[in-house]
């Protein structure tokens, strides 16, 4: 499941490999620590403020505002076919920073810094395997999830 992320991961397993299952069901989760309650997006299999190794899923809203963003017209290897786009990182209401492709709803012209934003799971389907991804979109921008399991 971890090699849905495609091209953005190298790596056969995580411990936060799940993370993958929740955006192809349409939920953001962040982790939260066992040990000390420090909350992460995106989920890390390792706490940055006591070390421990144990956490639990949380899912978060995905709203937040625009930090700062850039348009990419020369792209790093396996990304040529892409180019040009637009990456923003995002502060999230619920804590935590993170990278992500500016979606179709927010014109270039339109971004600023500061602006509100919505985080929104996506899902490629047209290519041979699912790859998972979020984009960052205007407030309001909705999606589908998958019924809660059990």
């Amino acid at each position: 499941m971890f090699g849905w992320f495609g091209k953005i991961s190298f790596v056969p397993f995580s411990k936060v490999q799940d993370f993958a299952v929740h955006l192809k069901d349409g939920r953001l989760m962040g982790s939260v620590c066992k040990g000390c309650g420090y909350a992460t997006f995106p989920p890390r299999a390792d706490c940055p403020q006591c070390l421990a190794g144990e956490f639990d899923f949380r899912e978060i809203g995905g709203r937040g505002k625009l930090y700062t963003w850039t348009r990419i017209s020369a792209a790093p290897t396996g990304f040529e076919d892409v180019v040009p786009y637009t990456l923003g990182v995002v502060d999230l209401e619920e804590g935590g920073r993170l990278v992500a492709w500016i979606g179709d709803t927010i014109p270039e012209g339109e971004i600023r810094i500061g602006m509100g934003v919505q985080v929104v799971p996506r899902m490629m389907e047209e290519r041979e395997e699912i790859k998972v991804y979020y984009t960052i979109e205007k407030p309001g921008t909705t999606w589908g999830k998958a019924p809660p399991s059990g």
